[in-house]
């Protein structure tokens, strides 16, 4: 077959047709990424001496610098919103911060000089209905967050052959929903306080939207990927019953999706931890067209998924950070990746990445092995 650019390989595949080869994606976004310091060691491994720029100081992550994706091969590059202009982050304890939504969080050490940032106060937690409307509320509308999109889309699309992932920093639900209310009482609120869910959602929504659609009317013509992220489940399955997700929140998601699909022909790309497995044929249902992460020690078989949802869906990651890439050979990183490979790409609807983004506990080695073995592998027709 004859090699395709990025743009076509990843095209082909999210339309469910057999590109060249398995497309790759090493740091197209804020869920396929490295933390810091899993990068600063990947950039020693490869003897890279580019500065390290942070995409995410919450969640630690960061962008992989061009010379970096060349050398291992991603077929993507990210595109997000920026920070506020007419925000400040008020005063807060050393250690600790508030973010724009007014949760705070604090820094907790974690492994050898690493850290994470945890929640420890929810601002809606003790909260009515009726004080969700007085509530100092985000902007989405702060110019901040878009300036100088417009000529960094046109560039990446004009100029490069890589698919373009788009991330604005609005779409969030669910996700969003429990770190403002806390996840304990979120839980309650399903069964005990249904309409404050839904009044909460159809804020967040309100927010959303106004964002989402100012961003896209700036980036919609060069963009082939959506990005969008809610964590639904943990290892066990869903959260919540796929009852209370359709009466709650499926409404919400077929409402902001239909006007992303509305604005723009890119592929929607949903983000979801733990065993979803329940929810897939809902998220079908409401636009999603690619399931990330693919958590493998979470929803079981990866053949038996891509028979019972292949057709419908893209699947998107699916190589273990939980067990095999931080504690692996570069042998076991190799098998994995065959695995998956053989499982889920027949057919096209595969995207290969890790599962989440790579923790500072993988070795550099086994990042590169990873990408060794997605170009090795993943060339069509794939061998069972």
């Amino acid at each position: 077959m004859t090699e395709m650019t990025s743009r076509e390989r990843v095209l082909a595949a999210l339309n469910h047709q057999e590109p060249d080869r398995v497309p790759l994606d090493l740091g197209g976004g804020s869920s396929t990424t490295v933390l810091v310091e899993g990068y600063e060691s990947l950039k020693r491994h490869l003897n890279n001496t580019t500065d390290t720029k942070v995409m995410s100081e919450l969640f630690r992550l960061v962008w992989i610098d061009e010379s970096v994706m060349r050398q291992l091969g991603s077929d993507f590059r990210p595109l997000a919103t920026r920070e506020p202009a007419n925000w400040t982050p008020p005063p807060t304890e050393p250690s600790t911060f508030i973010d724009i939504w007014g949760i705070t969080w604090k820094k907790v050490a974690y492994g050898d000089n690493s850290y994470y940032w945890d929640m420890v106060e929810h601002p809606l937690a003790n909260t009515s209905i009726e004080d969700l409307e007085g509530y100092p509320w985000p902007d989405p509308l702060d110019q901040g967050y878009y300036t100088g999109l417009a000529e960094e889309a046109e560039a990446l699309y004009e100029e490069t052959d890589y698919a373009i992932i788009a991330s604005c920093g609005f779409s969030s639900f669910w996700e969003l929903a429990y770190m403002l209310r806390g996840l304990e009482q979120t839980l309650m609120d399903l069964l005990l306080n249904p309409d404050y869910i839904t009044a909460l959602m159809t804020k967040l929504l309100e927010i959303n939207m106004i964002a989402t659609d100012h961003f896209l009317n700036i980036v919609a013509p060069y963009i082939q990927v959506f990005r969008a992220a809610d964590d639904l489940a943990t290892q066990r399955g869903p959260l919540m019953s796929p009852e209370t997700f359709r009466a709650l929140l499926k409404p919400v998601y077929t409402k902001y999706f239909d006007m992303v699909k509305s604005k723009t022909d890119a592929k929607i790309f949903f983000h979801s931890c733990g065993n979803v497995v329940n929810l897939i044929d809902d998220l079908i249902d409401v636009g999603v067209d690619a399931l990330n992460p693919v958590q493998v020690s979470a929803m079981g078989d990866t053949a038996v998924l891509k028979d019972r949802f292949g057709q419908k869906i893209t699947f998107w990651g699916g190589i273990d950070t939980q067990h095999i890439l931080p504690n692996g050979s570069v042998k076991d990183v190799e098998q994995e990746v065959q695995q998956r490979i053989r499982d889920l790409a027949s057919g096209g609807g595969y995207v290969l990445a890790s599962v989440h983004n790579i923790q500072p506990d993988v070795p550099p080695e086994n990042i590169v092995a990873m990408a060794k073995a997605a170009a090795k592998y993943g060339i069509y027709p794939i061998s069972k």
